[in-house]
């Protein structure tokens, strides 16, 4: 019939679950054929750009019936199928599944393209993915993201041959259950080769690293992303622990500073990196540790206690996702305690001190919070603690408020500030026991 070639169907083939479209507009992407084709169902695969002209594309649903109701819905619809306005004609394919989605998929190259079946984005995390894998040879980069397959990542290793050794043992395996959480119940993998060689990581964060360059910057939304659960031995869901404790303070009607907080909780531990940040109207830090069991240690200890008498000052405490922190040596808000050029350090103090208002003067806590009066930095330590010299020098701060000793707080143990010049308040029993 002549009019065969504008109808949008035919109704003649075998009904599959990849269907084939025709008349797409140049270059469609895979994006505009998941927009069109996702109301009926759930898409597992796709090939855009198919045919001498690239306006032809194949998308495969999980099920037969999801297909069955696309084609049935235009074929009843006074509506076509449309993408940017071009009228789209939809058919059965003749093959019941994509194969080779990407076309150099087959060529062994140092970049794996892993498709992760059977979970939610949130599944499996980054640091799974990394145990999996280097077992096979050193990972140097990891990206993971979402797209109509599901949930994928690219791997890159050093050389096609360390990738192909990982393709050939893990294609089609399953991650080992007891690393994955309990609600999952089938997890395989799905691995090709990608046309990438070099993987562009920008972030640190929980869907990308890059194992090569250990200044790279953190992402800050990665504090904000789901961690996941741990199970522990008890059944009940863990916390996954880090070397850096994120601690929120409640309550502060007194200065802390980077000083304040080292003497906390260098009580437990070498305290490496310190860094201090405002967070929806509240105040937030990062504490980095050596090793994930002194920062364990110390958020047991230190969790729903306060720094000051009163219940002022209280931390509650988590893991954070970052590892490393990328902090100024020295500033009001963060200090970096590992760096070895001390003169640096006395350089940056110097200048500090002539920004520090004279004796007598209370420096405002944070202006920048109309809310909230003006607060004075009080100095101390938590006495009965045996703490280590630093290598930093100290730096003189304001005198605390009278009537701001710090004593227990009812009910739970506070961190006990001593008074100006150090000394520990007598008969008072030491936070920490020894």
């Amino acid at each position: 019939m002549s009019t065969s070639s504008q109808t949008q169907f035919r109704y003649t083939q075998t009904p599959s679950k990849v269907l084939h479209l025709r008349n797409l507009p140049w270059e469609c992407t895979e994006e505009e054929l998941v927009e069109l084709c996702k109301p009926f169902g759930k898409i597992v695969n796709t090939k855009c750009n198919v045919g001498a002209n690239r306006n032809q594309a194949f998308v495969e649903f999980v099920d037969l019936n999801q297909a069955i109701s696309m084609v049935s819905y235009y074929a009843s619809s006074s509506e076509p199928a449309q993408v940017r306005g071009k009228t789209v004609y939809i058919q059965y394919s003749n093959r019941h599944e994509i194969v080779n989605n990407k076309s150099p998929g087959d060529t062994p190259g140092n970049v794996l393209l892993v498709t992760i079946e059977g979970v939610e984005a949130n599944d499996v995390t980054i640091e799974t993915i990394h145990l999996v894998f280097s077992a096979f040879g050193f990972v140097h980069k990891i990206a993971t993201f979402e797209k109509a397959a599901g949930f994928q990542a690219l791997i890159q290793f050093t050389d096609a041959e360390t990738a192909s050794s990982a393709r050939n043992a893990l294609d089609g395996r399953s991650i080992p259950r007891y690393l994955l959480p309990g609600h999952v119940t089938s997890c395989h993998l799905r691995i090709s080769y990608s046309a990438h060689t070099d993987l562009n990581i920008k972030f640190q964060s929980h869907r990308s690293r890059d194992y090569t360059n250990p200044y790279l910057p953190v992402n800050p939304t990665a504090m904000e992303g789901l961690m996941q659960p741990v199970v522990g031995p008890d059944g009940k869901k863990q916390e996954p622990q880090s070397n850096v404790l994120l601690a929120s303070i409640e309550n502060m009607q007194y200065a802390v500073t980077v000083d304040v907080l080292h003497s906390v909780f260098s009580a437990f531990g070498t305290v490496q990196k310190i860094a201090i940040f405002e967070k929806n109207g509240g105040t937030q830090a990062l504490i980095q540790y050596p090793d994930v069991t002194t920062a364990a240690v110390a958020k047991e200890s230190l969790e729903g206690h306060c720094i000051y008498e009163g219940g002022y000052c209280k931390l509650h405490l988590s893991y954070s996702r970052h590892t490393d922190l990328n902090v100024k040596a020295y500033s009001d808000k963060s200090r970096d305690y590992t760096i070895s050029d001390l003169s640096l350090l006395a350089t940056q103090a110097s200048a500090a001190m002539q920004a520090q208002p004279s004796a007598g003067q209370v420096p405002a806590w944070d202006p920048s919070l109309q809310a909230r009066p003006s607060y004075g930095s009080v100095p101390g330590t938590v006495p009965g603690q045996a703490y280590q010299a630093s290598a930093v020098p100290t730096y003189m701060n304001a005198a605390p408020p009278a009537g701001s000793s710090p004593l227990s707080q009812p009910g739970a143990t506070s961190m006990r500030m001593p008074p100006p010049g150090g000394a520990p308040l007598l008969g008072q029993p030491p936070y920490y026991g020894q």
